[in-house]
């Protein structure tokens, strides 16, 4: 039950915290509720920003399959492409061992995993690192550092990246977005965003060429820190993908659902 309870949870911050992300990105942005599903879709290059999920509890094979057919159809109406966000353990047994067969009949495509975690964690003790300098983004020359190192992480043009970030009058005033910088250049970045009485974590990315020296977990600390020292929350939720799973324990944070990404077929 308490596990159910972690996967309900973690879903309802994906759909709170994208909400604001995606807003921010453009008032017209396709913000919907709909039974089952919740778009939240930016229709911005920035791939992350443009979401749908499954919100149901329980879900089995027939009722899976219909949300998944729907989603696709959301998908296709965009011009710019993004992910369909699944929690497993939001699904019957049914449902799940079935997921990918009924997503590729959908006309899906799977891309990636990620595991939701959350944990009471904060307050943190302040971090440091020894090759490291932590500077709190606040004008648009850190968030293009910021989008620029997502985007060398995680695969995408650096236009692509900037076009979620740079401008955002939320990420340098409502996040608590950190760039951790070595010898003037910055390398790895977090940010945290208060929601619904929890600290989420959001957009951890390392430059590929400074990767496994604890910079991507140091400056996640920060986030963490200064945005629990600002608001007093003691709970902390983000969702891993499988690079980062492995630190994010070493912090407090405990995993819940496994999690599935799919984008429409070619």
């Amino acid at each position: 039950m308490k596990e159910l309870a972690c996967s309900i949870e973690s879903m309802e911050q994906l759909a709170s915290v994208w909400r604001a992300m995606v807003l921010d990105r453009t008032p017209d942005a396709d913000v919907r509720d709909l039974p089952g599903i919740a778009v939240r879709w930016a229709d911005c290059r920035f791939p992350f920003w443009n979401c749908v999920t499954l919100t149901d509890v329980g879900a089995d094979a027939r009722v899976a399959g219909q949300r998944l057919r729907q989603a696709a159809d959301i998908m296709r109406e965009k011009t710019h492409p993004g992910f369909l966000w699944v929690f497993e353990d939001l699904l019957d047994d049914g449902a799940r061992a079935a997921l990918d067969s009924a997503a590729e009949e959908a006309g899906l495509a799977y891309a990636f995993p990620g595991t939701g975690m959350a944990g009471d964690l904060l307050p943190l003790p302040e971090p440091a690192h020894p090759d490291l300098t932590f500077v709190r983004v606040t004008t648009d020359e850190h968030l293009r550092a910021y989008a620029d190192i997502n985007s060398r992480a995680y695969g995408f043009p650096l236009e692509h990246g900037r076009d979620g970030l740079v401008g955002s009058a939320l990420w340098k005033n409502r996040v608590y977005a950190y760039l951790g910088v070595r010898d003037g250049t910055p390398v790895a970045c977090a940010a945290t965003i208060e929601s619904e009485g929890c600290l989420f974590v959001v957009l951890v990315a390392t430059d590929p060429a400074h990767e496994r020296r604890g910079y991507g977990e140091a400056v996640t600390r920060k986030a963490l820190y200064e945005g629990g020292r600002a608001t007093g929350i003691t709970r902390a939720a983000l969702h891993a993908t499988a690079a980062g799973a492995p630190v994010y324990p070493r912090i407090g944070f405990e995993p819940n659902s496994p999690m599935r990404f799919y984008g429409l077929k070619d």
